[in-house]
């Protein structure tokens, strides 16, 4: 049977602890202003335009007892 007093690992410890900290040294920098912009602005914009692209073009609803396997 195993032992259950396992020293953890310190560097675990260490990323935890910078983790549960994170958020006393966060700057907005040049970078992180671009890459927070790209992530609320431009990838949902991307996913928007797809979706008013492809509006209507497939029929997804749920097929029922009797209906056929493709659409005519």
């Amino acid at each position: 049977m195993a032992h259950l007093n396992v020293k953890p690992d310190p560097a675990l410890l260490k990323l935890e602890a910078m983790n549960k900290a994170r958020h006393r040294y966060f700057r907005f920098t040049g970078r992180t202003a671009r890459i927070s912009i790209i992530y609320m602005a431009v990838v949902p914009a991307i996913f928007g335009w797809a979706a008013y692209k492809t509006d209507g073009l497939w029929d997804l609803r749920a097929k029922r007892k009797g209906d056929t396997c493709y659409e005519k």
